[in-house]
């Protein structure tokens, strides 16, 4: 991030604290816009995303105590937001650059072009070949303009330049899906992009992560010259269960049924996902593909006081492979004693209409 972004973006107005917010403060309103902002919680909203990734440069510079010193420095010296832009005419209002504000510093007149904003090391003096840094430079007592010795323009007032962030990186993780839901750590294979050894990362997974979910891991990226690290971009695939389904924050499950179960009614044991089971009521005359839901009983959710989600019971009324003996004789005379009764009734109507 250049210093021209610092000058013009107020990081603080990004995520909603004071100036004096302390370190505590600046986290949580991250940590607020950034669920609220999410892109799994905002699918195919560009502006949500765009707002998402200011509040994430916002939190990365105030949540560093050395970053946010140095871009504290840069707002008060330039009022808080003058542009880094070719000088117009006029007097220095609200619509003067920050050209001008130099210029005034200098003692140069507000003309077009007076200060030029260039690469450092041109030829000339502190004018329309000077760099921004060597304009700083001589009026902190860093050196001449262009000298070939000036320090390279840093922090404020002469401080050291803003640290170099490292470089983010990409890895997959492949987890059950117990494991998903309850957290769970991981040893991820991190190559090198420069070439060097591949590193294994052990990374926490949050609880109830989902499938493709992507999973941001602050600074355990490529570490940064002097700075701060990347952060490290997790895909995250999980393993489908052979009885459970997750849907949003509720798991479904299927439920198998004898016939005389479902016409009768019966109290049946049904398993659930931490491994424990529950007795479950089935009324006379449940039919196939009814569903029961179990309140509380699905995704634990991983912000404290949340309510977990429900888990969905849908019954299958299973029927015999073998019918012979008194189990035919059974059948036949509940055929006969139903023979009344038409399950196809008004079927073929329904179809016209």
């Amino acid at each position: 991030m250049s210093m021209q972004d610092w000058a013009e973006k107020d990081f603080y107005a990004v995520l909603g604290v004071s100036h004096d917010a302390d370190a505590a403060e600046v986290k949580k309103a991250y940590r607020k816009k950034a669920r609220t902002l999410h892109p799994d919680a905002n699918p195919g909203d560009p502006v949500a995303e765009q707002r998402f990734k200011e509040v994430g440069e916002a939190y990365a510079v105030l949540s560093d105590p050395e970053q946010r010193r140095q871009y504290d420095g840069v707002r008060a010296m330039v009022g808080g937001g003058a542009r880094f832009s070719a000088g117009g005419a006029g007097g220095a209002g609200a619509g003067a650059g920050f050209e001008d504000l130099l210029g005034g510093l200098f003692g140069q007149g507000r003309a077009p072009g007076g200060v030029r904003f260039g690469t450092p090391g041109g030829a000339g003096g502190a004018g329309a070949g000077a760099g921004f840094e060597d304009l700083l430079g001589g009026l902190f007592g860093q050196g001449g303009a262009g000298g070939a010795g000036a320090p390279p323009f840093g922090g404020p007032f002469g401080g050291p330049p803003p640290p170099a962030r490292g470089q983010d990186l990409e890895a997959s993780a492949r987890v059950g899906f117990r494991a998903a839901l309850e957290g769970a750590t991981v040893a991820l294979r991190v190559p090198d992009p420069r070439g060097g050894p591949v590193r294994t990362v052990n990374a926490r997974l949050p609880q109830g992560v989902r499938d493709g979910q992507k999973v941001r891991l602050r600074g355990r990226g490529m570490p940064g010259p002097g700075g701060t690290a990347g952060d490290l971009l997790v895909t995250v695939h999980v393993e489908p269960h052979p009885v459970f389904k997750r849907e949003g924050d509720d798991l479904r499950m299927t439920l198998p049924v004898s016939f005389d179960e479902a016409v009768l009614g019966a109290t049946v044991e049904v398993p659930t996902l931490d491994g424990s089971t529950v007795r479950v009521k089935v009324a006379p005359g449940t039919p196939s593909g009814r569903t029961l839901r179990l309140k509380g009983r699905g995704v634990k959710r991983s912000r404290a006081g949340d309510e977990a989600g429900d888990l969905l019971v849908s019954v299958e009324v299973v029927v015999p492979q073998r019918v012979d003996g008194a189990v035919r004789e059974a059948v036949e005379a509940f055929a006969e004693a139903t023979a009344g009764e038409d399950p196809r009734a008004g079927l073929a109507e329904r179809a016209r209409s």
